[in-house]
């Protein structure tokens, strides 16, 4: 049975009063710890005294781990190393890049036995988390949580490999992508019926912005399900996008917290008041002060190509696009221009810098079908987004942006919109400014 089903079946998941809702009832907590919180073993004997608050306080709790930080990157590393003519099996892929995981896991496990208490480690095939075949990019299918959930009634600690599961049909170990530790855990707790869901990373929450960029970003109390996920996919890397996606079907309490505060400093969870440090994810409708704005984000790493003087004619953007998602290579803005006599068309389109060779290879091999025309390209951009549930029913945000970025001579090659954001392409030279300028703009700035 997939989580969906289970969850249909149990209720539909977080909208039911959770175990640890009832005063002096201990919570079932997932804690997720990423890279450079487990860096090294004095970071990860703080990642144990984090664990220990909680269950000093009698929670019941789960683990997830990154790898160590710059491990993964190394295992890929070896991988391209090994296959130079970087044509490599997927499954051995997976089967090299997981093992980080597996060594900050046992790690842990190893740390906390240490300080006195029952834990173990757990991989992605041991539970096991079951996942699609698309290995390097799986989906989780399911987390039959039975075995772990006596554990979790026994005392033990749970300590579990994030970004990896097992794909049934070959029986192999797959990888969720990168950031895929943060679906692991999401997916554990909706498995666990947790209570909360705590990503620990090395911010204290999620910023109107990044405070690398205006010092006056100030740290959201709580943020929708829905702005968050525009976030994530907008550049934000707080969270990742499918982690958010599932904690938003399945209402997952799920916080933002840094590890780097001392253990000591913060309280257990307590149902009550959640939102008293870090970011809560949550429901819209538990936001009393709803912003017309909540954040700007940025993405850097954004392409832009435009296709020349293609004959204007119907099914041309098929055409063009098609062949494009056959490469698996997502587009996302999209801008046509018609020339005066309506014979022939411009268009500008973004997708990922890191597709950008790939993409123009794609195109190349289409030409033949699409017909004549010229390619420009460049990855000298940046995607600059406005976020905010607010937007929804106020009118002119819109204006305000593109005012804001013309009085700063800021041009804008392209524009795309939904419900609750409006995004930009800019030169990548602006880019900080861009931040700066709309973050007042919009009355972001703290004191």
């Amino acid at each position: 049975m997939r989580i969906r089903d289970r969850l249909a079946a149990d209720g539909g998941g977080r909208g039911v009063a959770g175990p640890g809702e009832a005063a002096g009832v201990m919570a079932v907590v997932v804690m997720k710890f990423g890279g450079t919180s487990v860096a090294n073993i004095e970071r990860i004997r703080n990642v144990a005294k984090h664990v220990k608050r909680e269950v000093d306080a009698g929670n019941k709790v789960a683990v997830v781990v990154s790898a160590m930080s710059g491990a993964t990157n190394q295992l890929v590393a070896w991988v391209k190393e090994a296959s130079p003519n970087r044509i490599y099996d997927p499954l051995e892929y997976d089967a090299v890049v997981a093992t980080g995981e597996q060594v900050t896991a046992g790690l842990l496990a190893l740390t906390l036995q240490d300080m006195g208490y029952k834990a173990r480690s757990w991989t992605g095939w041991q539970i096991p988390v079951k996942t699609s075949a698309a290995h390097g990019a799986a989906r989780i299918l399911d987390i039959p949580g039975e075995d772990i959930t006596k554990r979790l009634d026994a005392g033990e600690i749970a300590v579990v490999t994030g970004f990896q599961g097992i794909e049934p049909t070959a029986n192999r170990i797959s990888t969720l992508g990168r950031g895929g530790s943060d679906t692991s855990a999401v997916a554990l707790a909706v498995a666990l019926k947790a209570d909360v869901c705590d990503i620990y990373t090395d911010v204290d929450g999620v910023y109107t912005t990044d405070p690398r960029i205006v010092p006056k970003a100030r740290r959201l109390p709580k943020i929708s399900y829905e702005e968050m996920l525009e976030m994530a996919s907008l550049g934000s890397k707080v969270l990742q996008t499918r982690s958010v996606e599932l904690a938003m079907v399945y209402r997952v309490r799920t916080r933002v917290l840094s590890s780097f505060v001392a253990p000591e400093a913060m309280r257990a969870v307590d149902m009550k008041n959640l939102e008293d440090i870090g970011t809560i994810v949550c429901d819209e409708d538990e936001i009393v002060e709803q912003q017309v704005v909540s954040g700007i984000a940025y993405a850097k790493d954004e392409a832009k190509v435009t296709i020349l003087k293609v004959d204007d004619k119907p099914g041309v953007a098929a055409r063009i696009f098609g062949p494009l998602a056959e490469a698996n290579i997502n587009v996302d803005m999209i801008v046509q221009n018609v020339t005066p006599d309506g014979k022939q068309t411009d268009m500008t389109f973004t997708i990922q810098a890191a597709e950008l060779p790939r993409a123009l290879e794609v195109l190349k091999k289409a030409k033949a079908d699409i017909g004549p025309f010229e390619v420009k390209s460049s990855d000298d951009v940046v995607k600059i987004s406005v976020i905010g549930i607010g937007m929804r029913s106020h009118a002119g945000v819109a204006s305000q942006m593109f005012k804001a970025l013309s009085d700063k001579g800021i041009n804008i090659h392209a524009i795309s919109t939904s419900e609750i954001k409006i995004s930009v392409l800019i030169d990548a030279a602006y880019a900080e400014l861009a931040v700066r300028t709309l973050h007042s703009t919009y009355g972001l700035d703290g004191d």
